[in-house]
């Protein structure tokens, strides 16, 4: 018989006071380094540490509990290897160099009281959210069955989606002669975000074998992919990334008409 949803409180809440001491603790790196760039490399691996904390505090050692880590750990590490490696390289994000000047220029906020209130306190729940599917699902444990097996094979598509999509990009940017073009050939000619959609498979797949262990916990963490999505497509993801592209890049206007902005689907034909 499976425990009731209410016996996961507990862990849930021993792992939002640990994401929470994580975040501080790395929010006084940054005051110290005054950069805060480094949170997207903090995002996979935080959910990372969330999954392989529940698996040790509930003691999970079923079919389902260690799919579901390792799902995770395989998405998490490729992920947030790749962009500390970016951070390191690339130096501050002018995204967040954008939101530490527009605190200090409209509220007068120092660089450590928006770090704290802009960046950290807020990435901690978020990610905490959107891995509520591994924690739940790592902690309820079962068999997988085929929705879990469909799920897995989801979610490994979405990591090797993302995957490929960054090489592609990283290629493509380390050859000088494509500075200020626009990328549009492999993963990125079906759709402008392979590397968001990626991400977006890889959750919902998850979520699916989260869901295998029980209509309950895939309730109680729906709210994840969900999340995940809107924040990809309509938040901090592509809506952003676009309209500094819109800027910067005139010909990218031509491959917004031409190709599908999220879901990858063939090319229309100018």
């Amino acid at each position: 018989m499976s425990l009731p949803l209410t016996d996961a409180i507990p862990l849930l809440l021993h792992n939002l006071v640990l994401i929470f001491g994580v975040m501080i603790v790395l929010w006084g790196v940054a005051v110290a380094i005054k950069d805060v760039s480094f949170i997207d490399a903090v995002w996979p691996m935080g959910m990372v540490l969330l999954a392989a904390a529940t698996f040790w505090l509930a003691n999970a050692a079923s079919p389902a509990s260690v799919l579901l880590l390792m799902l995770t750990a395989i998405w998490g590490l490729r992920l947030g290897i790749h962009l500390f490696v970016r951070w390191r390289r690339n130096g501050i994000d002018p995204r967040y160099a954008k939101i530490i000047a527009s605190a200090e220029q409209k509220k007068g906020w120092s660089f450590a009281k928006t770090a704290l209130l802009q960046v950290f306190l807020l990435q901690g729940p978020l990610l905490f959210m959107v891995c509520l599917p591994a924690q739940l699902g790592i902690w309820r444990g079962g068999e997988t069955g085929a929705l879990g097996i469909a799920g897995a094979v989801i979610a490994i598509i979405g990591i090797a989606f993302e995957t490929i999509g960054d090489l592609q990009l990283e290629a493509f940017r380390a050859n000088s002669a494509n500075k200020g073009k626009v990328l549009d050939t492999g993963l990125w000619r079906y759709t402008r975000h392979p590397n968001y959609f990626g991400d977006a498979c890889t959750w919902w797949g998850i979520w699916l074998v989260a869901l295998s262990t029980g209509w309950d916990i895939g309730l109680a963490s729906l709210i994840g992919p969900l999340f995940l999505n809107f924040t990809l497509v309509k938040w901090s993801g592509a809506a952003m990334l676009e309209r500094g592209l819109k800027k910067t890049r005139p010909e990218y206007a031509d491959y917004i008409a031409r190709t599908s902005s999220f879901f990858p689907l063939p090319p229309k034909r100018g």
